[in-house]
C-alpha cells in the first residue's frame, strides 16, 4: 500500500535525489560523461519503481539496496570532485551535494528496516492460518 511508512521514507530518498540533481548542475567530474546527472536519474527511476512495487517486498529491499550502493558511489564521486576543486574542501559554501546522497542513504536504510518488519509480520500471520 502506498500509505505505508516505508513508502514515505523511500519517497524522501527520491526527493533527495531530485535535490541532488538540481544542485549538482555545476559538478564536472568527466568532460564527456555527466556522471552525477546519470546517477541522479537512475536513483529517481529506481526509487519510483521501489515505491510502486509495494506488493513485492523482496524487490523493494533489492531496489533500495541498489539505490544505497549508487548513493555511496555518488558520495565518492562528489568527494573526489570537492577535493579537486581549487581552494580545498575547507570552504563550506563550495558544495552541499554529498549531503543529499547521505540523507537518501539514511532514508533508504530506515525504509528497509520497515519493509523487513512488514515481511516478518506477514510471515507470522501466515503461520497462524
Amino acid at each position: 500500500m502506498l500509505q505505508r511508512i516505508q513508502t514515505i521514507w523511500t519517497f524522501l530518498a527520491v526527493l533527495a535525489a531530485v535535490f541532488l540533481f538540481v544542485t549538482a548542475q555545476d559538478v564536472i567530474v568527466s568532460d564527456s560523461i555527466p556522471v552525477v546527472n546519470i546517477g541522479c536519474v537512475a536513483l529517481v527511476l529506481i526509487g519510483l519503481l521501489s515505491v510502486f512495487s509495494f506488493k513485492n517486498r523482496k524487490r523493494q529491499i533489492l531496489l533500495n539496496t541498489i539505490s544505497i550502493i549508487i548513493n555511496a558511489l555518488l558520495i565518492g564521486v562528489l568527494a573526489y570532485w570537492l577535493l579537486n576543486l581549487s581552494g580545498g574542501i575547507r570552504f563550506p559554501e563550495k558544495g552541499i551535494e554529498p549531503i543529499f546522497s547521505l540523507i537518501a542513504m539514511i532514508c533508504l536504510f530506515i525504509a528497509n528496516i520497515y519493509i523487513k518488519r512488514d515481511e516478518r509480520l506477514v510471515k507470522s500471520v501466515d503461520r497462524l492460518r
